[in-house]
């Protein structure tokens, strides 16, 4: 299966939702979509903040425990950033659509069913964050976040970034971090055994991509040395993502 080096996202093409996003990398693709705040039903309503509430819908069949995990930990994630003390009393909704799932080459082709829930994770995240700034949903800051895995071959383990199905289903472990645009941590999952050493290294890796940017002026770009070429600038991807749709609808033709 052919993926696309570099991550992919449109704005605002859902009209009839406050926000939208769809993000692609890695094998899959994620549609967002944000309403909110909107009036929240007397019983869930909190007096002093609003709530947050995470729709994730799979690739193929209806949702289920598996769902509902990854609500849990994208929602407790998500309201760490939004700032939902601006708006008590109302509800702020964020439905994300997984439309297309990488294939696994031992599975004949089907849709991945992973031992773990957390390979989508990335994309849940990075298309709900496209998605709340689409809908102008005001934020403390914004996040990146990126999957590791530790594989091992001929006896030496070693760390792949964005890792496919097959590396997945090949791996020791599996890791998912997550950090704020102020470079700080704020989602670390991981699933299978691994060192304090190997923990070290995929948080340097995860950090590298997910916190270092290029630097660009008027006439140079000028690549931050720990970073591999090959590894896409996810921090300057989400901001020029936004810069671009901010520019073409303040464009007058």
């Amino acid at each position: 299966m052919t993926v696309a080096a570099e991550p992919e996202a449109l704005l605002s093409h859902l009209h009839k939702a406050d926000g939208s996003a769809t993000y692609s990398y890695a094998g899959y693709t994620v549609i967002g979509a944000v309403n909110g705040p909107i009036e929240a039903q007397k019983r869930d309503e909190l007096p002093e903040e609003a709530i947050i509430d995470v729709v994730v819908r799979p690739a193929a069949g209806v949702g289920g425990t598996r769902e509902r995990h990854l609500e849990s930990l994208l929602q407790s994630t998500l309201r760490q950033i939004i700032l939902v003390n601006n708006f008590p009393r109302t509800l702020i909704q964020i439905i994300l659509q997984i439309t297309v799932a990488p294939e696994n080459e031992y599975i004949n082709g089907k849709l991945v069913q992973a031992n773990v829930n957390l390979p989508v994770v990335p994309a849940l995240l990075q298309a709900a964050i496209l998605s709340l700034l689409s809908a102008s949903i005001p934020l403390t800051a914004t996040l990146t976040s990126t999957s590791l895995a530790i594989i091992s071959e001929d006896g030496q383990r070693r760390t792949v970034t964005n890792p496919t199905a097959r590396q997945v289903e090949q791996s020791q472990s599996f890791h998912v971090l997550a950090f704020t645009s102020q470079s700080e941590l704020i989602l670390a999952e991981s699933e299978g055994a691994f060192t304090m050493k190997e923990w070290d290294d995929v948080y340097s890796a995860a950090q590298k991509q997910c916190c270092t940017t290029t630097t660009v002026d008027d006439t140079d770009t000028i690549m931050d040395e720990g970073r591999s070429t090959d590894m896409p600038d996810l921090k300057r991807f989400i901001r020029s993502t936004v810069e671009q749709k901010t520019a073409s609808d303040l464009y007058w033709k």
